[in-house]
């Protein structure tokens, strides 16, 4: 996030795109409501009628995969009724006559017919948003998990940059992260380009600094993504795979091509706190310790290093997850893993991550601190931009956009689109159906259909459906619901019994490399 979660609070409006946030994120979720009761105006952006809605000021239902018309349409708006910030634009952004120019595209007719919304509607949306400052921008996987996920994006900083929302608290372009301390792994190199704080292998200063530090001689060639590994294997050039704390048997899109790499490899190490779907398959399963068994940080979605600290000692063979790494390590005579702690490996971190310099166990024990932090006497950054961008010539970038329809579209054979979302009481895969109680509350599966759509397919509530896509079949029980629109249906993917990324789409974003499993063609028919 550009900002904090506490300066939701204070928005005077709030931009909700492509977030369920009360199912996926109820802390924050929770915030936008307390902003409401405060006098926030809040604009919610989802195919979808999702609990935010009930209050929202403006529900804008766009077809799944048309944000960019949309946002971009919203731009056009503001500029054209001179609500951008002019001062702003000139002070601390490039490119706006070029980025202007190419609004061209955006027409009223085009984005309507695109997004399958009033214009009337869209504009009412772009004059709240830059009527009302500060304002904030949410969001989460719904706008990523495209093959133009990285352009749904840009279009969102080039909202909040035109009317100056950034670089100010209550302000800021905010995603929403996906699971607990994903930021964390990603600021410490879990990307296949970038050491520790984002620091580039093909960066020779920065690669130089890590070898020193390591004593050793590292790549500066980026390796595959998470989601190209998979691939990678049927092409042969993949032949073992060590996992840690996945399970891509059923949160991989397209899933049953990343079953038949796993049968592929000639060996899999799994590490894992449970012996789900995919950690059966594995040659050598090594037990891994929960957050309760371990110390250590986690960093949220606002830059938050916090301390974690175990409650228990590991059960059975458990280990902590530095622990097995370092083992294994010295096991194949590698120097440099003696590590006694999780303390250790973190002074080590700080000393080698410019943002994270400032960082002690000692000053994040109580309430953590948000990076980047550069020295010790350093408070930590509430917002982002306050001063520069992260770009060479400081200034922020206005990209010009085009629209790019998504990678798979719907016919006769596949009428409907589905969408994929998460349920407030599980979490990710299976990680959460060892709760009974979660189970209790949730424990099926459902593919939400619109009446409509419902009525001309024959099928009621309650009735066992088959959903089949152009790469797999499921079957599932109907939820007959108006929360979803007229052509388009939704599952969750929580659930072992009902796999739903059998059905959904590989097609890759070609700069994020996120696959588009927020739209799927399918059938559906009553069995």
């Amino acid at each position: 996030m550009t900002n904090s979660i506490a300066e939701i609070e204070d928005a005077a409006c709030i931009l909700a795109v492509g977030t369920s946030t009360t199912d996926a994120h109820p802390v924050i979720g929770y915030r936008v409501k307390r902003a409401v009761r405060k006098g926030a105006k809040l604009i919610v952006i989802n195919p979808q009628d999702i609990q935010l809605c009930q209050f929202a000021d403006l529900h804008l239902p766009l077809k799944p995969g048309s944000d960019v018309a949309l946002l971009m349409g919203m731009v056009r708006v503001i500029i054209e009724e001179n609500l951008h910030d002019a001062e702003f634009i000139e002070k601390h952004c490039e490119n706006f006559e070029q980025f202007k120019e190419s609004l061209a595209e955006f027409t009223p007719q085009f984005v309507s017919e695109k997004t399958g919304l009033d214009w009337d509607l869209i504009v009412k949306a772009a004059r709240m948003y830059a009527e009302n400052s500060p304002a904030s921008i949410l969001y989460a996987m719904g706008i990523t998990q495209h093959s133009h996920g990285t352009d749904n994006v840009l279009a969102t900083s080039n909202l909040a940059l035109i009317t100056g929302n950034m670089g100010k608290p209550s302000t800021g372009v905010n995603p929403l992260r996906g699971q607990n301390n994903v930021q964390g792994a990603c600021d410490m190199g879990s990307l296949p380009n970038v050491f520790t704080g984002y620091q580039k292998v093909d960066n020779e200063e920065a690669r130089r600094k890590f070898e020193e530090a390591w004593d050793v001689s590292l790549s500066g060639t980026p390796g595959i993504t998470h989601t190209e590994i998979f691939d990678a294997v049927h092409e042969g050039k993949i032949k073992a795979i060590y996992l840690a704390g996945e399970n891509p048997i059923l949160s991989e899109a397209n899933a049953s091509n990343a079953r038949e790499a796993m049968d592929k490899l000639e060996f899999f190490v799994a590490q894992d706190i449970f012996l789900n779907e995919t950690a059966v398959l594995a040659d050598v399963v090594l037990p891994a310790t929960s957050f309760a068994e371990k110390n250590g940080t986690f960093v949220n979605t606002e830059r938050r290093v916090q301390r974690v600290r175990k409650v228990i000692n590991p059960i059975g063979e458990a280990r902590p997850d530095w622990w097995i790494t370092s083992a294994i390590a010295n096991e194949m005579g590698a120097e440099g893993f003696a590590y006694n702690s999780a303390e250790e490996i973190f002074d080590e971190m700080t000393a080698l991550t410019p943002s994270y310099a400032g960082l002690t166990y000692e000053r994040i024990a109580e309430k953590g601190i948000q990076w980047p932090c550069p020295s010790k006497d350093h408070p930590g950054t509430k917002y982002l931009h306050a001063e520069k961008f992260a770009t060479p010539s400081g200034r922020g970038k206005l990209v010009p956009l085009v629209f790019r329809p998504s990678a798979e579209t719907c016919d006769s054979e596949y009428p409907i689109v589905l969408t994929t979302e998460r349920n407030l009481f599980q979490f990710h895969s299976t990680v959460t159906r060892y709760a009974e109680g979660l189970d209790e509350l949730s424990g099926d599966e459902h593919i939400l259909i619109n009446p409509v759509d419902a009525d001309e397919l024959d099928i009621e509530d309650g009735d066992l459906v088959e959903v089949k896509s152009r790469r797999g079949t499921i079957k599932v029980k109907a939820k007959v619901t108006d929360h979803t629109h007229q052509g388009v249906a939704s599952l969750s993917f929580h659930f072992a019994e009902c796999p739903t990324n059998l059905l959904t789409s590989a097609a890759l974003d070609p700069i994020s490399k996120i696959p588009e499993t927020k739209v799927c063609a399918i059938s559906i028919e009553k069995i």
